[in-house]
């Protein structure tokens, strides 16, 4: 320990601060300077996992440990009835530790979000700090009006005005006896050290006061104006420019920051499934049972979490300001799986980054605030995570949070992704009080119940905390609950074995949707009274894989819910007789999946080699037409399930040759019944409408098309939310129905010939009452079973390979197209009605124009004939072979418009379904 340089060498050195107290302090504690014209010095805690990272361990337990010291203090019977209230936003998570300690006590931290709908119980200032106002807004308006104790947790007791600014505001609305005040450390000067106890009697209740460490800093007269200098002094002498947020960027603090990776890489984003039961922290209140509920979820997490990062040896999970809690809770989960883990937050709290092995904080990331704050945009912080030698960093934020400025080019991921190799997105969705609702019970756990958490809590890791830290290994299990600490030191309380792990929670079901302003014309509307309060607009982030399809987790979110444990296949003529007799929808079950023969299989791959380039051309074509005439950052919004592996191309185009990583969702659209509008709730709320592009793989007469533009009309007259542009981007538009497109040409795409085996293995949509709730995203089965027939990837990959090669015909080629008339004709239409017509069909519904939808009708229906563009050639080779296998002619037709179509039997109408997706009756 005699060559570790004190981490507040430097300040005191130049301002002449000195820390006083006990020889555990310094490992506690380091200085810096504040960006801050109220305070000079910061007191930067070691152990608080803010703006120093550390060990998950050595933070949860720092909590715990004090927790565990205050039910010392007030007995079981006054710790069962306690409350705890932990600060915005250094000790939201130092606060619920402490909370887990007493015996998984209610717990509830202020904060500076206002939340439409939510009451405040309370409000107060921080003096010294540069952000000031903090609301309590409980989802239990009773949670803080009991008598039982109140436990205030802060990382650091200075001057004691925030405690008292506290205790006056709360005492006035719901006066109690006693008041417990925990913090890491008792900094008070001499002057300050009466004032607690003379406000205690001024109010006439006792007031305790637990610390992990005593200590105070003296000041020099005049410091302030010195820091403020000094500060001034560094920058100027670094001549470092405004920190403009590009990646790697040095900043405005002087301190260098590391050179940029490059190539850099894409962040990935892991779902974690959050329970929907279970809030985010403690912003409403937390309470047993809620850490019950959690504690069961943690190993699903932990599981998931683990491989997103894979193989990365050292692992930072990184919070997001006040969500301290939740990434720590998992930050402990993936160390005790054995990785290498440290854990800090984000912070608003500006600081100046000196890198001097003396000082505090080395360095300094700047991203724009990415939650919509209430005081405007400004600057966020990520400090000593740039240079650490991390390997991946998991950033953790909540579904508030995840909006366009945390992926934009100056965001928090793109400076993560310039200085360490793997990113990973971990989004917690938001908890919101639904209006109305009854929040579940917050009563602290009984006497027997604490010493049962406590007891539970087992010895502390081999590997504990360093001796530096001032915090020692926790008593056995046996004794935990009983064991009296020692005076002034952070014990280490074991880490309860269940414990370890979060699963992520599906955010439905929690309460209010945040609607962006430019979804409503600027304003956010307060909450309608008349609303049902079980109705839960907030919704589940996107599924991904490899959880749910065989695709990178960063090439598509599905807006969907996992259906692959429900039983929905049925042979096509059970299928079909069931929608004749009951009027069933056709999305309500599934076809069994055509599993193809080897010969089949060869000539899907025979037509992928002959046509990747032509696909590609396309796919190129389709991009840059999108690119060219949207503003912004288009996203990407694929029809589930035809237009995923479109939409995952066009993605890998604009990566390839543009470095611009589209975001890509997929969603489910049901003839008859529409676009799934609980997913454009979701991309509202996430995204700029105006942005959104959906995608198909083709258009046969342009059914999709109309019924696109119907229900994006009738969305916004149900939900008052615009933006949305129903116009479709396709690869091949043969029906002339679209104004964007790769090309107009009708050949086989080869992802028309298979059905999820080159869709990441999902199923076709389903939409069925008893499955789908009017809150729920539709519904998709992954069929992993047939994992080994799986050529999804293979398909993206060929195609992508001649990207290069088709390059330059693609810049040529929508240059022309650009100034082109590309008014849709509907050509497609016409000629489908006078085939229906011609035939004796009288029902466009029953002809399916176009390779791709001929493709579906002998996979999925119940064919009565092909019609053949004589002298089509290879593109129709699979059309012929599957014909033959189900015994249906094959017509050869001159001058047809198509390269085939495919009639579905017009009496014997198995297979046929209409415009409103039911049966049709034939003439």
């Amino acid at each position: 320990m005699d060559d570790v340089v004190w981490s507040g060498t430097w300040v005191a050195e130049r301002l002449g601060v000195e820390l006083i107290g006990g020889e555990e302090l310094p490992g506690l504690l380091g200085l810096a300077l504040r960006r801050n014209p109220k305070r000079a010095h910061l007191l930067v805690s070691n152990v608080l996992g803010k703006h120093v990272p550390q060990r998950p361990a050595v933070v949860y337990d720092s909590g715990f440990s004090l927790g565990l010291r205050v039910r010392d203090l007030l007995g079981p019977d006054e710790a069962a009835r306690s409350v705890v209230v932990g600060y915005a936003e250094t000790a939201t998570g130092l606060g619920h530790s402490v909370a887990d300690g007493l015996g998984f006590a209610p717990y509830l931290h202020s904060t500076r979000r206002p939340v439409d709908g939510v009451t405040s119980a309370g409000g107060f200032e921080e003096s010294h700090s540069h952000a000031t106002s903090h609301l309590l807004l409980p989802e239990d308006p009773k949670l803080l009006a009991g008598d039982g104790p109140l436990v205030l947790v802060d990382d650091e007791f200075s001057t004691g005005n925030t405690v008292l600014n506290t205790i006056r505001d709360l005492h006035e609305r719901f006066p109690r006896e006693r008041y417990v005040v925990v913090a890491l450390v008792d900094m008070r000067s001499a002057e300050d050290l009466g004032r607690l106890e003379t406000f205690a009697r001024e109010i006439g209740a006792r007031v305790d006061l637990v610390t992990g460490a005593v200590g105070t800093v003296r000041l020099p007269e005049g410091v302030l104006e010195k820091g403020q200098a000094l500060v001034a002094a560094h920058e100027t002498a670094q001549d470092a420019p405004e920190a403009s947020g590009a990646p790697g960027t040095p900043e405005a603090s002087g301190a260098p920051v590391p050179a940029p990776r490059g190539p850099l890489t894409a962040p990935v984003r892991v779902e974690l499934g959050w329970p929907s039961s279970i809030p985010d922290g403690g912003r409403h209140g937390f309470g047993a049972p809620d850490a019950a509920a959690l504690n069961d979820a943690l190993p699903a997490m932990t599981e998931r979490l683990g491989a997103a990062v894979g193989g990365a040896r050292r692992i930072l999970v990184l919070g997001f300001e006040e969500l301290m809690y939740a990434p720590l809770r998992l930050a402990v989960a993936l160390e005790r799986a054995g990785r290498d883990v440290s854990y800090s937050t984000t912070t608003r709290s500006p600081v100046l980054a000196v890198d001097d092995p003396g000082y505090a904080i080395r360095t300094r990331l700047v991203f724009p605030a990415h939650d919509e704050p209430a005081d405007g945009p400004g600057e966020r912080y990520a400090y000593n995570v740039a240079g650490a030698g991390f390997d991946a960093v998991v950033a953790v934020v909540d579904s508030v949070a995840d909006t366009p400025q945390l992926h934009a080019p100056d965001g928090l991921l793109a400076q993560l992704a310039a200085h360490i190799p793997h990113v990973v997105l971990a989004v917690v969705p938001s908890y919101v009080p639904a209006p109305g609702a009854e929040p579940a019970t917050q009563a602290p756990p009984t006497g027997s119940r604490a010493a049962e958490a406590a007891a539970a809590a087992g010895p502390a890791d081999a590997t504990g905390p360093s001796e530096a830290s001032g915090v020692t290994p926790a008593p056995d299990a046996a004794d935990a609950a009983h064991a009296a600490p020692a005076p002034q030191a952070l014990r280490a309380p074991a880490v309860p074995a269940h414990a370890t792990g979060l699963r992520a929670v599906p955010a439905h079901a929690t309460g209010l949707r945040a609607v962006p302003a430019h979804a409503t014309g600027g304003a956010v509307p307060a909450p309608d009274d008349t609303q049902a309060p079980e109705r839960s607009s907030m919704l589940p982030e996107p599924l991904r894989g490899p959880a749910f399809s065989s695709y990178a987790p960063e090439e598509v979110g599905w807006l969907l819910q996992d259906l692959s444990d429900v039983e929905l296949e049925a042979p096509t003529e059970e299928r079909e007789e069931a929608i004749q007799s009951g009027g069933a929808h056709y999305a309500e079950s599934l076809p069994v999946e055509y599993q193809p023969s080897d010969r089949y299989q060869e000539l899907f791959h025979a037509a992928l080699e002959t046509s990747a380039a032509r696909i590609a051309r396309a796919v190129g074509t389709v991009t840059e037409t999108v690119l060219a005439e949207r503003t912004g950052t288009p996203v990407l919004v694929s029809l589930a399930r035809a237009g995923t592996p479109v939409g995952v191309l066009m993605r890998r185009w604009a990566q390839a040759r543009h470095d611009l990583e589209l975001p890509h969702y997929a969603v489910s659209i049901v003839r008859g019944r529409g676009i799934d509008a609980n997913a454009l709730r979701w991309l509202a709320a996430h995204h700029d409408p105006a942005d959104v592009v959906f995608v198909d793989g083709w258009t046969g007469k342009g059914a999709i098309t109309r019924e696109l533009a119907e229900a994006i009309q009738e969305f916004e007259r149900a939900e008052g939310i615009t933006g949305f542009d129903p116009e479709i981007a396709v690869l091949a538009d043969p029906g002339s129905c679209v104004r964007t497109y790769g090309t107009r040409e009708d050949f086989l795409i080869p992802s028309a010939c298979l059905n999820s085996t080159v869709s990441g293995l999902i199923s076709r949509t389903v939409l069925r009452a008893d499955l789908v709730g009017p809150d729920d995203f539709h519904g998709a089965k992954f069929y992993r079973e047939l994992a080994g027939a799986d050529v999804s990837i293979a398909f993206l990959d060929a195609v992508a390979a001649r990207f290069d090669e088709v390059a330059e015909d693609v810049a040529t080629g929508v240059k022309e197209l650009l100034a082109a008339d590309r008014t849709p004709t509907w050509e497609g239409w016409a000629a489908v009605e006078r085939i229906s017509e011609e035939y004796g069909i009288h029902d466009v519904n029953l002809v399916k124009p176009g390779v791709g939808e001929t493709t579906r009708v002998l996979l999925r229906r119940v064919p009565w004939k092909i019609l053949a563009r004589r002298g089509a050639g290879a593109d129709l080779a699979h059309v012929r072979l599957l014909a033959e296998q189900r015994g249906v002619p094959v017509e050869e037709i001159d001058g047809l418009p198509y390269t085939c179509v495919g009639l579905i039997h017009p009496q014997f109408t198995r297979g046929a379904t209409g415009a409103d997706g039911k049966a049709v009756v034939s003439q």
